[in-house]
């Protein structure tokens, strides 16, 4: 047919040979159709006709493949003809047992979703994948969802509010940041647009948020930060805890803090146990934040020796932080928390001793703290 550059690119990309391995069939197949669509979009639509009928009659070996070309093509059709189609032979496959066919339909629902968001319910399959042990499939569903809900439009009903919200906030503490930024952002969203009549089955859900949106406002990267602000207000508004949304507003972080251990002891506990594995992150502004909270932790926590000794095992751990001010901070609560308590006179001499020796060691960080 004349097309020898084609053939050209591929042998370049080493595509041919990559054709000849079942395992990355389908990856020289996705480059096959890519150079295809350069030379015939009319090809291309030709081909993904015929790839409708295989795809429908369930052709197995060939599914992956098959799907790979057709989702390579798919902003060449005409979608109000075969918009349909092309969404149920992509949700077919979302709960598929292979990696690689999942990775592909998420690839098929980005496109399919940018193109035409109304088209495209919120379902549950995607909220399963939330979960999914693959970064790239849970990072790839965030940005399906949050294509589908720039539609204006857009109620969530309950059922599905809750499933969202469950795995959005534990994708909080992502390691990867654009995971963490989509999944902060994307539950706003949700409690936001979560249908009003259903809102009280969502409070459990939006309140073990709170703390975890409280640490990552004082996140390294600013884009995290502010977006955890930003869902942290929109999250005690959904709670309607006025208290909660003026020291937010009036950036007094650490009284917001104070307020959310001091609801109930039995509540307090439970927010220090939340707070304990901030003390191991990367970050440094999110273990001083965490010594910080286990600090004032401490003082609702008085006369609970189980809750206590966590605390006190947990500051004694971080003074030999790497950072100089995070162990400093560290040395300088657990000593306040054990005055509190009252404890022998010989416990706080040594803890005398200890500060005494980091004030010669380390003037200006104790001066600082």
């Amino acid at each position: 047919m004349r097309y020898e550059h084609v053939v050209v690119s591929m042998e370049r990309k080493r595509a041919w040979d990559t054709l000849l391995c079942a395992d990355t069939h389908h990856y020289a197949v996705r480059l096959l159709a890519r150079e295809m669509r350069r030379v015939s979009i009319i090809w291309c639509c030709g081909m993904a006709s015929c790839l409708f009928d295989l795809l429908s009659e369930g052709i197995s070996d060939w599914e992956l493949p098959a799907l790979a070309f057709l989702v390579e093509v798919l902003d060449c059709l005409d979608l109000s003809e075969c918009g349909e189609k092309v969404l149920e032979i992509l949700t077919s496959q979302l709960q598929s047992e292979s990696t690689e066919m999942r990775r592909v339909v998420l690839r098929g629902l980005v496109v399919l979703t940018s193109m035409d968001p109304s088209m495209f319910n919120l379902t549950e399959s995607l909220g399963k994948l939330l979960w999914d042990a693959d970064e790239d499939i849970v990072e790839m569903t965030l940005i399906v969802l949050s294509l589908l809900l720039l539609h204006k439009d857009l109620t969530i009903a309950s059922p599905i509010a809750l499933q969202l919200a469950e795995a959005l906030w534990h994708l909080f503490d992502n390691d990867n940041s654009h995971v963490q930024l989509l999944s902060i952002r994307l539950f706003q969203d949700v409690i936001t647009l979560v249908v009003a009549k259903d809102k009280k089955a969502l409070k459990k859900h939006v309140s073990e948020s709170l703390l975890p949106l409280f640490f990552h406002c004082h996140d390294e990267n600013g884009r995290v930060a502010q977006a955890s602000r930003e869902t942290l207000l929109s999250a005690v508004r959904f709670l309607k805890r006025k208290d909660l949304k003026q020291l937010l507003k009036t950036d007094q972080m650490w009284r917001l803090a104070e307020c959310l251990l001091g609801e109930d002891r039995s509540r307090a506990a439970e927010r220090l146990r939340q707070a304990l594995p901030y003390l191991r992150s990367p970050q440094e502004p999110l273990r001083e934040a965490a010594v910080r909270f286990i600090g004032i932790a401490g003082r609702y926590l008085t006369g609970q020796q189980p809750e206590f000794r966590i605390i006190c095992m947990a500051l004694q751990d971080m003074t030999d932080d790497t950072s100089p001010t995070v162990s400093c901070l560290a040395l300088q609560t657990l000593y306040i928390n054990l005055a509190v308590q009252s404890i022998p006179s010989s416990g706080l001499q040594k803890m005398r001793d200890q500060l005494r020796q980091l004030w010669k060691s380390r003037p200006f960080l104790c001066y600082r703290g």
